[in-house]
């Protein structure tokens, strides 16, 4: 997504308002021609103000809401077509994920059905050129061990419901590739 790019995208960015979906956002509308939907529920990790600079960009469309709703979801996908889905939307803290696993399998698991469900409903099985890329945690590998760090090799160990949460969403983003030839890349 360089400027040297000369298609255009529409790329829907969830959790566009947490600190990395943010400076990524600043990026793309400050280096490409593409445009951005950013989908966010605005929860305790959000902060709208740091796209302060681009909010009135007209490539830039803002839509509160929760990738859990699946007709918001789906009203999002039939009304910008992105071509391109860039999923950061999750719950991520360790410490609430053990006092609220299940909002961690809701947003993380079923807002992750959502979205793939909605991006192949959206293409119809034609994914030339399409991509959803899901940023997940390498946390679903366990602890780092004595070398300190983690290899294409590593098992998954998950180990608090936040981690077990990614990797179940990361297993259900395999099983799309696989069921539905849908060109998805996991990014840890």
């Amino acid at each position: 997504m360089t400027a040297q790019n000369t298609q255009t995208l529409k790329i829907l960015i969830t959790g566009g308002c947490g600190f990395i979906g943010s400076a990524l956002i600043r990026h793309i509308i400050s280096l490409t021609s593409h445009q951005v939907i950013n989908l966010d529920k605005l929860t305790y990790a959000a902060n709208p103000l740091s796209l302060s600079s681009v909010q009135d960009n007209k490539r830039y469309h803002f839509i509160q809401g929760d990738i859990c709703d699946d007709k918001l979801v789906n009203s999002v996908f039939e009304q910008y077509q992105p071509n391109v889905v860039m999923h950061l939307a999750a719950e991520s803290h360790v410490d609430r994920s053990i006092t609220d696993p299940l909002a961690f399998v809701r947003t993380n698991v079923i807002g992750t059905v959502n979205l793939l469900n909605a991006f192949r409903d959206t293409w119809k099985d034609n994914f030339e050129g399409k991509r959803f890329y899901h940023i997940s945690t390498d946390e679903v590998y366990g602890t780092l061990g004595a070398t300190g760090l983690f290899e294409e090799t590593t098992s998954y160990d998950p180990n608090s419901p936040y981690s077990a949460s990614k990797a179940a969403a990361e297993m259900i983003v395999m099983s799309y590739i696989e069921s539905f030839n849908m060109n998805i890349k996991i990014v840890r």
